[in-house]
């Protein structure tokens, strides 16, 4: 009986474009996650947004001499058009600006506070005498008082991750002025995060699916005791508190972001006609997966969660939380301040996006921090992609095509060798089954080319361009076995690689959607015409790696 997934996807700060981290990180794990559950008849809702609040936007907008609202609808309109060209296939990216999303945000906001999970607290805020203003957690750095990284933000330390309160850190200055703040009272709501402790504590011990890096992080602030924080900051851009008197503050955007996992639901719902038609994707056995970067953890793992428990609407926990870790550019760190990135935008401008997809899904994140190379991108593309598996599809179907008449061929009898190759097909597919719904994506792509090396070594074995000379029959079954395997192929990395896999079902001559074929073998029928192929993939030449590599650290965007 098919299944409902829920899938949702970390929302991208609207202050700069995309780039490979962001992309390995949340976005490209979470469409090979939906693609895959489409292919099997899941009825999927994969959701997410710009992420156009917070100081961030603030921050950039003041830079580039712009009003915030300007700003993020400029890099909004480009992660839209990044998602069209990479194939990203989300049922909606929407953002935080909407009238939707901020009518979702106070309904909890006032619903949390009425079931007593907020309350009001005076609390130290950085005030800058010189900007006279108070100053977003962001607009204040300095040292991270518990690794000593430097600089810190007044939020989170980039290097450790966790979360941080401005007049924690050691020697805090202006990021704007580089004067030091005072700490001056100012009333602010906090979440009662503490009230969540044991009920949060007995859940997560029943996570045992979870990966290893986000369970460990996650028991770490558990085993610290949750501590409550503030929700509410004094800043003009962003979701305005729902109560009167408050004019000057909004809600704290690692609050009311996480929110727009909802309140996308609720908008896409809407836009197909149907208000509740969001409600079975948050309700019952549907299992919600959230993609993430390891630096989100605790606010998917214990923030959304405690205010999904403290609305108390019934709506599903998060059933998984894959988060990967980070992805590093030529050795280094990404850093989007000193344009140490691969800006997506800027790769699609000159390049395919299946190649890309393939180098990030091969060398993924899942487990440990994993780095791209101009250097590895130009082998895997030319060993890979081009040498094995477009390779094992160009020369098979070009070859048929010339020789029989552009049609597949009428197999004879299958020897032990030929059953043998058949049976690794079926037992592929049930391993990336396997692994595809675990979210082990680094593993099930290298099954699908493991199963593209093997179909070339069955046709070396076979050699049919050698056996045609003297029996045409003979030649034809190793043809019609390892076109078996090339339609397998296109299915097994569809998820994976959606444009050539399309492509390569258009040369062997199907004439549905590969999606609508489903998550199986669709055998080729012996006399099925064919379209004259081209190859999948080009092969790159060495030069790119060079002028690739000297691009990085250059404003692009």
């Amino acid at each position: 009986m098919p299944e409902k997934i829920y899938i949702g996807v970390a929302w991208p700060y609207a202050s700069g474009p995309s780039h490979l981290g962001q992309i390995a990180g949340s976005i490209l794990p979470a469409d090979i996650f939906a693609r895959f559950h489409r292919m099997k008849g899941n009825e999927v809702l994969m959701v997410s947004g710009s992420d156009e609040h917070g100081t961030p936007i603030t921050i950039k907008a003041e830079q580039e001499n712009k009003t915030p609202k300007e700003l993020a609808h400029h890099y909004h309109n480009i992660f839209v058009d990044v998602w069209q060209k990479l194939g990203i296939t989300f049922d909606l990216f929407t953002s935080t600006e909407t009238e939707n999303h901020a009518q979702v945000a106070q309904d909890i906001f006032l619903t949390l506070l009425k079931n007593g999970y907020i309350y009001k607290e005076s609390m130290k805020q950085p005030y800058c005498a010189k900007c006279n203003r108070f100053l977003p957690d962001r607009y204040v750095e300095g040292k991270c008082p518990h690794c000593g990284f430097e600089p810190a933000r007044g939020d989170q330390c980039d290097s450790c991750g966790r979360p941080l309160n401005p007049w924690e850190l050691i020697n805090p200055h202006c990021r704007v002025c580089g004067g030091a703040p005072e700490f001056k009272d100012s009333e602010h709501f906090m979440l009662k995060l503490s009230a969540f402790q044991e009920r949060l504590q007995a859940w997560v011990n029943n996570q045992k699916h979870w990966r290893p890096t986000v369970i460990n992080a996650t028991q770490r602030y558990l085993n610290e005791g949750l501590k409550d924080r503030a929700i509410s900051r004094d800043i003009e851009w962003g979701v305005p508190l729902p109560l009167p008197g408050y004019d000057g503050k909004r809600l704290y955007v690692w609050f009311e972001a996480v929110i727009g996992y909802l309140s996308a639901s609720k908008e896409w719902a809407a836009k197909q006609g149907d208000p509740d038609k969001w409600q079975p994707f948050w309700h019952g056995g549907t299992k919600s997966y959230y993609f993430i970067g390891k630096d989100n953890i605790p606010f998917h793992t214990l923030i959304w969660p405690a205010i999904l428990l403290g609305y108390d609407k019934g709506l599903n926990l998060p059933y998984d939380v894959p988060s990967n870790e980070f992805l590093t550019i030529e050795g280094k760190k990404v850093s989007t301040s000193r344009n140490w990135a691969v800006w997506a935008p800027d790769y699609l401008s000159r390049y395919d996006p299946d190649p890309l997809r393939y180098l990030l899904t091969a060398n993924m994140p899942e487990t440990g921090d994993t780095d791209f190379s101009w250097r590895e991108y130009v082998r895997r593309n030319n060993d890979e992609l081009v040498a094995t598996y477009g390779n094992l599809a160009n020369r098979v179907l070009t070859f048929v095509y010339k020789n029989y008449d552009g049609a597949v061929p009428v197999p004879g009898e299958y020897d032990a060798r030929s059953q043998e190759i058949l049976k690794k097909v079926a037992d592929t597919f049930a391993k990336m089954d396997e692994l595809l719904s675990a979210c082990h994506f680094k593993e099930a792509i290298w099954a699908a080319m493991t199963l593209a090396q093997e179909g070339n070594r069955y046709l070396d074995e076979k050699s049919p361009w050698k056996l045609i000379k003297q029996d045409k029959q003979a030649a034809a079954t190793p043809l019609y076995v390892t076109i078996v395997v090339i339609s397998a192929l296109r299915t097994m990395f569809y998820p994976f690689l959606p444009f050539s896999s399309q492509k390569l079902s258009e040369y062997l001559g199907f004439d549905s959607n590969i999606e609508a074929d489903g998550w199986k073998l669709r055998m080729p029928q012996p006399g099925q015409k064919l379209v004259m192929p081209k190859p999948l993939f080009l092969k790159l030449e060495d030069k790119i790696i060079e002028e690739e590599t000297a691009r990085i650290g250059k404003p692009s965007y």
